[in-house]
């Protein structure tokens, strides 16, 4: 018979070769469906956790905004911080907008340099605030503006803050005011007031401010320092410095010129 052998004994034995056999109750198909039955349990038990996430975020109480606090501040109260911030209390903590609750802060307290919104879980929101530090003050009628050290005018206060010296601007009609702007010639006078050796600024009592190039301080006991412009601040502190040891005694000193100082009076 073509395709078959015949064994030694005269056994029947299959060709060698010929079509695939068919798959049996257990082949592939089986197979195949239940791949597809374990997907769709995976695809159920995924959609079941992430409704449950989100229920569990948004919907239940368990994790909502019940308290909020407040570290940094030093004028501002914690009261009046938490008051500008109208955190949502009661609200889902997913759901808090810190950005808007930053921006509200700063619009609201100018007196607030920075501050980070932080959700605290599972029933906190924490304000931490940086304050702005005044380093100069301007005088309007009885009150006082602070300025701080980027020249931004951040709040009216009825006492003068100790230890922080007075701005005057004398060049209300100069060509360099003309020229340079008020709000310039403050930001002058801050990097002024920023360069000045600490020991010297606890005894500045005023910045004056005449010209861009003509900036002085009046310090305690009458003395004072013709200090030029804000250019090489660092210079003509050291040069003050080494000055105001050498002659303790002299009242009026010139550091305009770092490299050329000068000093009288006694």
């Amino acid at each position: 018979m073509a395709g078959a052998t015949t064994a030694e004994h005269g056994e029947w034995q299959p060709p060698a070769s010929g079509p695939p056999l068919p798959p049996g109750p257990g082949g592939r198909p089986r197979l195949r469906v239940r791949r597809l039955r374990v997907l769709i349990l995976l695809i159920v038990v995924v959609a079941l956790l992430g409704a449950g996430a989100v229920w569990v975020l948004y919907g239940s109480q368990w994790l909502r905004v019940e308290k909020v606090t407040t570290s940094g501040t030093q004028v501002l109260t914690p009261g009046a911080v938490r008051e500008a911030a109208a955190v949502p209390v009661g609200s889902p903590l997913i759901s808090v907008d810190t950005d808007a609750i930053e921006d509200r802060l700063r619009r609201k307290l100018p007196r607030i340099d920075s501050v980070d919104v932080v959700r605290s879980w599972p029933h906190g929101i924490a304000l931490k605030v940086t304050e702005r530090k005044p380093v100069l003050l301007i005088k309007k009628d009885e009150k006082f503006i602070e300025v701080d050290a980027e020249g931004v005018r951040f709040a009216t206060v009825g006492n003068a803050p100790k230890g922080i010296p007075m701005l005057e601007l004398t060049a209300d009609q100069s060509a360099s005011r003309q020229r340079f702007g008020a709000e310039r010639l403050v930001r002058e006078a801050v990097r002024v007031a920023g360069d000045v050796p600490a020991a010297v600024a606890r005894i500045t009592r005023i910045v004056k401010v005449r010209t861009y190039d003509s900036i002085s301080l009046e310090l305690t006991g009458d003395r004072t320092v013709a200090w030029g412009s804000s250019e090489r601040g660092r210079a003509k502190a050291a040069t003050l410095s080494a000055l105001m040891k050498a002659a303790p005694g002299a009242r009026h000193f010139d550091v305009s010129v770092p490299t050329a100082p000068s000093l009288s009076g006694s």
